[in-house]
């Protein structure tokens, strides 16, 4: 036996047997979650209690991330979209039709990914054109964030259910 056959029988490959995996998806979805906008949400939480400067401060940082995610649209918006669709197709296919774990344990991260940057552009334009302000702009900020942790719980919950059954279903061919 060498040293390859080795390491891969002592530590399990396999994305959703591996703990690295689960770590990673739990801190993507914790980190998409906080940042709300490319904004810390404790901004957010700042400006709530105290008003004034960390108002001022939450707005100025939202006009800076809004117009910089709508210049990415303008520029990029179309082929963004394009190699987005290519690579969740792309793992969709070799996820669910050749059977590829990685490309599984990778489609159910991307795919709601996704999903929350689409929702992150949508807000950022509603956020200029209707120029939303102050308690408004607080109030969009944390429903933005709460779908996204929605819709986290819900991929975390889907990719859990989907890894069992994996690891149960491979387990039983002792693969």
């Amino acid at each position: 036996m060498n040293w390859y056959e080795l390491v891969f029988e002592v530590i399990d490959m396999r994305s959703f047997s591996n703990l690295w995996y689960w770590i990673a998806l739990a801190v993507a979805w914790s980190t998409t979650s906080h940042w709300v906008l490319g904004v810390p949400y404790d901004m957010v939480l700042r400006a709530r209690r105290h008003g004034g400067q960390a108002q001022q401060d939450l707005e100025d940082m939202v006009r800076i991330t809004t117009n910089r995610l709508l210049y990415i649209l303008k520029m990029t918006g179309p082929v963004l979209l394009a190699f987005v669709c290519f690579v969740l197709v792309s793992l969709g296919i070799m996820a669910f039709y050749y059977n590829i774990e990685i490309a599984q344990a990778l489609f159910l991260l991307a795919f709601p990914m996704s999903i929350v940057g689409g929702l992150t552009f949508r807000t950022a334009a509603r956020i200029v054109r209707e120029m939303i302000r102050g308690e408004a702009l607080q109030k969009t900020l944390a429903t933005h964030r709460v779908v996204t942790q929605g819709i986290g719980m819900l991929s975390i919950f889907v990719t859990a259910m989907y890894g069992m059954y994996q690891n149960m279903s491979l387990g039983a061919l002792g693969q």
